[in-house]
């Protein structure tokens, strides 16, 4: 390890996340303007589809379902998750690497120190010379408690690897559950819609019902407008809701993968393995696509890692970093 020191660089963030953000708006922009340009091409009107009436039936049947289906909790992780679709997303290599390396110091601490090392960093992570370096752990509090909750278990000494491992999974199965929440809600508004857009037609049909025997301009008018509610109901489902529901459930996977990450470093330290191993097990659990190599692992330690300093009792001998620094 020690010829590659300082050859590994962490990953660079803006362009590979403002890509993927493009990808999330250019894929709604392309829906619309694909339908659209075809029915202009068509020698259609669009003025023919601006019917209010027929969008007030659709969007606010679609609102009102969404009201009795969920609670107000379901209601407003859906608003956070369809605003977060068009956000960069947060999963990249480089937040891995700096992930890693916090794993590290932390590992390195118990290492060096004891399990009771960390407890003042678990018990206050703002203050934590090693949390509070991650602002993207200070900003998550779901992570942040999932990471300090699981070793605050290695500080009280009151489980074994093998129960730690059992903890750390239901933990992440109950975020997996609601992280899922909103997925489903908004599926279900997706799948909702084209019977919506029916409702919609239906009711154009019985007002245009009423309109015969009127000039056939004025017929032909409210058949129209009665065609573009079921228009609106499937392409809304189809070309809006549904691909949204999708991307939802794929943030969320992600998420998940992530914490499976975490669980992967801090059960592998736990059973013994020493700080360098245990963050390797974490890298390769990493999805291949956003995995970063081990010489950029290797360079972000050596380049980043700050394992805080515990003072000693005096005369004591602490051999863990004796002869040791500025090894990995």
């Amino acid at each position: 390890m020690g010829a590659c020191a300082g050859t590994g660089n962490a990953v660079p963030l803006s362009g590979y996340s403002s890509e993927l953000n493009m990808y999330a708006i250019l894929g709604v922009v392309l829906v619309l303007a694909a339908v659209l340009g075809g029915f202009l091409l068509e020698r259609g009107n669009l003025y023919i589809l601006l019917q209010p009436a027929e969008l007030l039936i659709v969007g606010g049947a679609a609102v009102g379902i969404t009201l009795v289906a969920n609670p107000p909790g379901v209601i407003r992780k859906m608003g956070r998750g369809m605003a977060s679709i068009f956000h960069p997303p947060g999963f990249q290599p480089g937040l891995y690497l700096r992930y890693l390396r916090m794993l590290y110091e932390v590992f390195g601490l118990v290492q060096r120190a004891g399990a009771s090392a960390i407890e003042p960093h678990v018990e206050q992570p703002e203050n934590s010379e090693i949390f509070s370096r991650d602002p993207d752990l200070m900003s998550d509090p779901e992570t942040r408690q999932f990471v300090c909750d699981s070793l605050r278990m290695l500080v009280i000494g009151a489980t074994t690897a093998r129960e730690l491992d059992h903890l750390m999974d239901l933990d992440i199965d109950v975020q997996r559950r609601g992280r899922q929440e909103p997925v489903a809600a908004l599926g279900a508004v997706a799948d909702a819609l084209p019977g919506l857009g029916i409702v919609a037609a239906v009711l154009g049909v019985v007002i245009t019902m009423q309109a015969i025997g009127a000039a056939p301009e004025t017929v032909g008018q409210k058949v129209a407008a009665a065609l573009v509610g079921t228009f609106l109901g499937i392409l809304l489902c189809y070309g809006v809701a549904g691909p949204l529901a999708a991307r939802l459930g794929h943030l969320a996977e992600q998420h998940t993968q992530f914490l499976e990450v975490l669980r992967t470093g801090i059960v592998a330290f736990a059973r013994g393995a020493s700080p360098i191993l245990a963050v390797e097990y974490a890298r390769r659990s990493i999805p291949v696509e956003l995995r970063p190599s081990f010489l950029e692992l290797e360079g972000t330690i050596r380049r980043d890692a700050r394992i805080p300093v515990v003072p000693l009792p005096q005369g004591a001998f602490d051999a863990a970093s004796y002869g040791s620094s500025g090894n990995v």
